[in-house]
């Protein structure tokens, strides 16, 4: 018997779980930083830094004290940030290169079994994201690496930043679905936590590499999820697709 046999649609966390996003911005920040003469900087650890404020960033709309604001800002912003922490001048550097840098979120590569699993895993239920991003980073993102979405489903449809439950509630809401009859798919136990406080359905898919070679969180499954899977691949088996 396939696992998961209730669920009908299939939404997914992007970052990390469909797209290796660490080695995708520090290949653009490392192209960034040796035409600013910066070459002395760990293209990784300008990533690893630009993602540390990601969290603190979606916190000030998930508490209020901002509006909802696309993460493409909020990644702007950010952005601003880790270079003056780096020491990085922008004198004299041009907005639309900035932008480039910022869109280096839209160019990440998905896993080597993201696509032929996601092929798999739709031939039987709806996919789609199910992530902070805005719909079009997930657009752009989807349209150069060819993955497979039925929808796109921004953060802008549920005006929510996981692990508020809107974000998962609403979601379920625009599908017209029961929350059990959704499934996150997820690499982080976190967000399947959360998922599973709103009453979805869960599934993890392990990403030992997401953080690098010495990655401490997410190194296993740390609940009984209704499925556990090494890859998209492994998962379409489990799922039976």
């Amino acid at each position: 018997m396939s696992a998961l046999p209730e669920v009908k649609a299939l939404v997914f966390d992007v970052f990390g779980t469909v797209v290796d996003w660490r080695n995708g911005i520090a290949r653009d920040s490392r192209t960034f930083l040796a035409r600013h003469g910066r070459s002395d900087i760990d293209p990784h650890r300008f990533a690893d830094a630009w993602r540390k404020r990601y969290q603190p960033a979606m916190e000030e709309v998930r508490s209020g004290r901002r509006p909802f604001t696309r993460l493409d800002v909020l990644h702007r912003e950010n952005l601003d940030g880790v270079l003056k922490d780096f020491g990085v001048s922008t004198a004299g550097v041009g907005e639309e290169e900035l932008e480039w840098l910022n869109r280096a979120w839209h160019r990440l590569d998905p896993w080597p079994d993201t696509i032929p699993g996601l092929i798999r895993l739709k031939a039987k239920h709806f996919i789609a994201p199910l992530s902070n991003g805005n719909i079009l980073l997930l657009a752009n993102m989807a349209k150069r690496a060819g993955i497979p979405w039925d929808a796109i489903l921004g953060a802008e449809a549920a005006k929510a930043y996981k692990p508020q439950p809107e974000a998962y509630l609403r979601t379920c809401e625009i599908l017209g679905l029961q929350p059990a009859q959704v499934a996150l798919v997820a690499a982080h136990n976190g967000d399947l936590a959360a998922a599973r406080k709103c009453g979805l359905s869960t599934a993890f898919v392990l990403r030992p590499n997401e953080h690098g070679a010495d990655q401490a969180t997410d190194t296993k499954a740390e609940q009984d999820w209704g499925a556990i899977a090494t890859s998209f691949e492994d998962l379409a088996d489990k799922l039976g697709c």
